[in-house]
């Protein structure tokens, strides 16, 4: 593995791709005069392309961003999924606030705009105390491009390659402490390696840090995906199987590179003009330090020292117009300027950072400011479709996870019809014992989602507060039109919006169904009878015309039509 780790690094520097990274890296910070020798002489700087890229990623990662898992149509018993679909959909939720899958989102796509690929590595932490006396839980987290070297550099798709290396830079106490717990017997060979560290490590501590080597592969037999951590000297973990089968890497290029899993970033073909913009202002602040003031010249055979420094004074021998003299300043070209400007609105112009766009244009017309912000936006939407395509593949190695190692645990359930009306019957004899429950808690075994992993199909897609009020809107339209009942008003809006909102439909089905039972008429013969009598339907209630004759007096003064009709 450790052969595979140097292959990796030489394809890698066939492609210049740490020196790559280094330099767009500092491009995006601002350290755009990195190893120039100024020797006092200006360095100024727009920054450009930061302002371009925080334009880009936050267009396509400012919606929040949902998973919405549903059953597939032409799964049997759709009906009877409702409870399966609505757990994994809160898991996804939980998922999302634990791992803050937002914010993972926002650097996951700037990573990928300024270093080429955006990489994000899931695993399963067993440390982590999830409540309820249950330990272990999924964690995510960022991983360098230059750390990850897939089996066949020539194909991006991470699921059909060979194997996918991870290198991570670790104190070596922490590595050997890791070798012992897993029953490695040579782990005091574990020694640091600073002399391993890449270009971009050089400038970083490296003292005491070993590279370990996390090499995934999959097994052929049963298609699960196992694990191997190694240093270049000694095994860290042997090998054991996660007991899922989808790699646990997503991977998003910025701009696809035929033959090759690493992609172009959008910052490499702008450096070109971040320099030239650098470059021209540099030498417009020097024409204006030298030129821009005002020199004299003076005859220093009549005045000794001139000492009046900004443009500064020069002496001569002889008269110049009695004693001194000042010189007009050049002016600077005001083309200098106007390009500058030009370049740097040409560079924001050609990735669809235009000033309607970025704000930068008063809003006289809506209209039009809308429609010029949409266009502004076309040249990402590829890109946005691709990230929701590398988080849609997240989520489903979240839905192996979950699948694998949750096991048995405790959830709320719609409470079960049967259990209902236990809980009516005993209220009979207790009153006191208050509404019925609308959800109860009970075990639900996730391994359930690994035996039909076909089960679900996983959209993701932009959900905003505007969707969720045109939502709520139509709903209310609909309520007011009489298109749809209370209760059905009331099982299709969020939560969080009537609270107590499932026992409040409990409250308003339980009232339904009283006013639907029918009433029984008393009987007058058997006022005095104690016994129990046969539930009889009412008679239909004869509904008369205009007139209120003598037979319709006659039907409301007896309650029925016998012997009359």
């Amino acid at each position: 593995m450790w052969t595979e780790y140097e292959n990796g690094k030489a394809y890698n520097n066939q492609l210049n791709l740490d020196e790559t990274v280094k330099v767009n890296e500092n491009f995006y910070i601002g350290k755009q005069w990195e190893g120039v020798q100024a020797n006092g002489l200006p360095t100024p700087q727009i920054n450009v392309i930061k302002r371009v890229v925080g334009f880009i990623t936050a267009t396509i990662t400012t919606d929040n961003i949902k998973m919405n898992a549903t059953a597939l149509s032409n799964t049997p018993n759709t009906d009877e999924l409702d409870d399966p679909v609505r757990i994994i959909n809160d898991e996804f939720q939980a998922l999302t606030e634990m791992n803050d899958v937002p914010a993972l989102t926002r650097e996951f796509a700037r990573n990928a705009a300024v270093d080429g690929d955006g990489c994000m590595y899931t695993y399963w932490d067993a440390e982590v105390d999830a409540g309820n006396g249950i330990k272990g839980a999924i964690k995510t987290e960022i991983i360098n491009n230059t750390r990850v070297f897939f089996g066949n550099p020539a194909d991006d798709d991470v699921q059909s390659q060979p194997f996918i290396l991870i290198a991570k830079r670790l104190p070596c106490r922490t590595v050997r402490r890791s070798a012992r717990d897993n029953g490695v017997k040579n782990y005091k060979d574990i020694q640091p390696d600073s002399e391993l560290a890449n270009d971009i490590d050089s400038v970083k501590s490296t003292d005491n840090m070993t590279t370990v080597i996390t090499t995934l592969w999959r097994n052929d037999e049963d298609g699960e995906i196992w694990a191997y951590e190694s240093t270049s000297t000694s095994d860290v973990r042997p090998p054991y199987s996660l007991g899922i089968r989808l790699y646990p890497i997503t991977w998003l290029s910025w701009d696809f590179v035929h033959d090759s899993y690493h992609g172009q970033a959008m910052i490499t073909g702008l450096i070109p003009n971040q320099i030239f913009i650098n470059k021209a202002l540099a030498m417009a602040m020097i024409s204006i330090m030298r030129t821009s003031f005002p020199k004299y010249v003076y005859d220093k055979t009549r005045v000794a020292k001139w000492d009046n420094r900004v443009g500064g004074a020069i002496p001569v021998a002889g008269s110049i117009d009695t004693v001194a003299k000042a010189i007009d300043p050049p002016s600077i070209s005001p083309q200098v300027s106007q390009f500058i400007q030009l370049a740097v609105d040409l560079t924001e112009q050609s990735l669809g950072a235009t000033s309607v766009a970025l704000g930068d244009t008063r809003p006289d017309n809506t209209s039009a400011i809308l429609a010029l912000q949409k266009a502004a936006s076309t040249p990402s939407e590829q890109t946005k479709q691709n990230l929701y395509k590398a988080i849609e593949s997240l989520y489903r190695i979240y839905y192996e996870f979950i699948g694998a190692y949750y096991g048995e645990r405790m959830v709320d359930m719609a409470t079960p019809e049967n259990l209902k009306e236990a809980y009516r019957f005993a209220a009979q004899a207790d009153p006191t014992m208050g509404e019925i429950p609308s959800t109860i808690s009970s075990k639900f075994d996730f391994g359930y989602f690994r035996a039909n992993p076909m089960l679900l199909k996983l959209d993701v897609g932009a959900s905003s507060y505007y969707s969720e009020i045109a939502s709520m809107q139509t709903l209310d339209g609909l309520l007011m039109q009489g298109k749809i009942s209370i209760i059905q008003y009331l099982e299709r809006i969020p939560d969080d919006y009537i609270p107590r909102r499932r026992a409040l439909i409990e409250e308003l089905r339980t009232d339904l169904s009283q006013q639907q039972q029918p009433m029984i008429p008393p009987s007058a013969a058997d006022e005095g009878s104690t016994d129990a009598m046969p539930l009889e339907e009412p008679e239909p209630e004869v509904q008369g015309g205009r007139g209120y004759g003598k037979l319709q007096r006659e039907i409301n003064r007896t309650g029925t039509t016998e012997g009359l009709i």
